[in-house]
């Protein structure tokens, strides 16, 4: 599947539905970003169930500030709705894909009931 860009008109629509969708928060001058594109496109090409979306922080400054996006790469992955996981740097190949292992065998009742603590507590 190829990727998608998200702006802040669709990255909303982008991340909240059912599945995984894996955000990459990225920039043209970053030179780790350019690294780790290859590795997300490839990713994208053998995990056709999943969203791959790419999010250009030069041109989306508002979002990624609304984001709190500090450094760059930036990876972002929701499941269902809940982001489960957000860290900057760049994966190697094997991390991304034991990353996306990891997201794939979340138990999201538990993740749910741990959402709703949160929210109970705040």
């Amino acid at each position: 599947m190829a990727t998608v860009e998200v702006t802040k008109e669709n990255f909303e629509e982008t991340t909240i539905g059912d599945g995984i969708t894996i955000v990459d928060a990225w920039a043209e001058w970053c030179g780790p970003c350019k690294r780790f594109a290859p590795v997300f496109d490839k990713a994208s090409e053998e995990h056709e169930d999943i969203t791959f979306a790419k999010l250009d922080t030069e041109n989306n400054q508002e979002l990624a500030g609304a984001l709190q996006i500090q450094a760059i790469p930036t990876l972002m992955v929701f499941r269902d709705g809940i982001q489960v996981f957000n860290q900057a740097g760049a994966l190697p190949p094997a991390a991304f894909e034991d990353l996306i292992k990891q997201v794939r065998d979340l138990d999201m009742d538990a993740v749910r009931e741990q959402v709703e603590q949160q929210k109970n507590q705040g």
